[in-house]
């Protein structure tokens, strides 16, 4: 594997996290929060191959399979589901 891919992956996986972070934490609206957990779906995704592809990483490809579980109940939850949230 190319390390160029490898650090795209890693920094493409970290600075999307911080970014779908903050949009979390603007707490703008449910449909922009859905949206912050698809680009922490992409971040985890980026961040599964490059933990099990770089060398010694693993604990963050583990990590982000968790991860990744979360945030797609998060984009269930805030842009799928039809339920109605309770405050």
């Amino acid at each position: 594997m190319s390390d160029t891919l490898l650090t795209g992956l890693q920094y493409y996986g970290a600075g999307v996290a911080v970014l779908a972070a903050l949009l979390v934490s603007l707490n703008i609206g449910r449909r922009v929060t859905g949206w912050a957990f698809v680009l922490f779906v992409t971040s985890s995704i980026a961040l599964i191959a490059w933990g099990f592809l770089a060398q010694d990483s693993e604990g963050i490809g583990w990590q982000n399979v968790a991860m990744l579980g979360i945030n797609l109940v998060g984009v269930w939850r805030y842009l799928l589901s039809s339920h109605k949230p309770r405050d």
